[in-house]
């Protein structure tokens, strides 16, 4: 059944909730948001508190199975078909609102939970092709649905999206390797790893290995390639311009790719780039955009 609307205090409130765990836990999403148009800026928010609330499973739970609860709860809420008042979750409550008002595709929205379900078990990423899809249907999805709220006639932003989703989620998960690495994840696939000579298991052994850092590399020009083609397909789309703040991140790829290849250690030095370099990396952007420059 659909969940009640709430009263406009009550919306504003959610809305501020998402803002402030946005802005607490998701960083470059939060100042990248500032540099759209004001009344576009909650609901980019309450989809950003989404995608920190299903990419964040792993960390909240101890075992899986709450986990697949826990993202089976937010397809119901999805679908309409949620039990109860979603008013005791603000993510929930604004991300609803958000749908509703720019007819976001819910399918779309189902598909970045379920895509999370892997981030809960130890298993192998099979394939390149396997961790591009895993890509595509989160962080690219995500840039694709933040492009439809602020233009809902966006048009030919999908190669920007999913190229730009796939070079952000590679990169991301490389600076996250020590973290991944502990708790027994490897996202870098076994194919990368068996080009290499490196077993699954060898990956997150803590025991750094010439092959183990090839297919970092490997990885690396992987997120490289897909920057490019993102850099080819914004020069194709129109108005990016008008669609520029979700994709601002994009300009952070290139110096977190350079500072990954400096690590000699992927297991106990996280990488990127300093956080004042961060934020005037993304301020530098909004600048060229708002020239009609590519920014990244």
């Amino acid at each position: 059944m659909e969940n009640p609307a709430l009263d406009d205090k009550a919306l504003d409130e959610a809305y501020a909730y998402c803002a402030a765990q946005v802005q607490a836990q998701d960083r470059d999403r939060f100042l990248a948001a500032l540099f759209a148009p004001q009344d576009k800026r909650r609901h980019l928010l309450a989809l950003y508190a989404y995608n920190l609330d299903v990419a964040r499973v792993r960390e909240v739970v101890r075992e899986a199975l709450p986990g697949e609860v826990r993202l089976a709860w937010w397809r119901e809420v999805i679908e309409g078909e949620g039990r109860g008042d979603v008013s005791g979750h603000p993510v929930a409550a604004a991300l609803l609102d958000t749908v509703a008002r720019f007819r976001l595709p819910r399918a779309s929205l189902i598909a970045m939970a379920d895509a999370r379900v892997f981030d809960l078990y130890d298993d192998p990423m099979p394939t390149v092709g396997d961790l591009e899809g895993y890509a595509g249907e989160t962080a690219s999805a995500l840039l694709q649905l933040s492009a439809l709220i602020l233009l809902p006639d966006v048009g030919r932003s999908g190669d920007l999206a999913g190229h730009g989703g796939v070079a952000i989620a590679m990169t991301g998960l490389m600076r996250a390797f020590p973290i991944h690495a502990a708790r027994g994840q490897c996202y870098i696939p076994v194919d990368v790893l068996a080009r290499h000579g490196v077993g699954r298991e060898e990956a997150v052994s803590g025991t750094v290995t010439p092959g183990l850092l090839a297919a970092l590399a490997e990885l690396r020009e992987m997120a490289a390639r897909h920057l490019w083609e993102a850099r080819e397909a914004a020069g194709q789309t129109y108005a990016a311009t008008s669609i520029a703040a979700p994709f601002l991140p994009l300009a952070l790829v290139s110096g977190d790719l350079k500072a990954l290849a400096r690590v000699s250690d992927p297991f106990r030095q996280p990488a990127g780039l300093s956080p004042f370099r961060r934020q005037f990396a993304l301020w530098w952007a909004a600048q060229q955009a708002v020239r009609g420059r590519i920014w990244f």
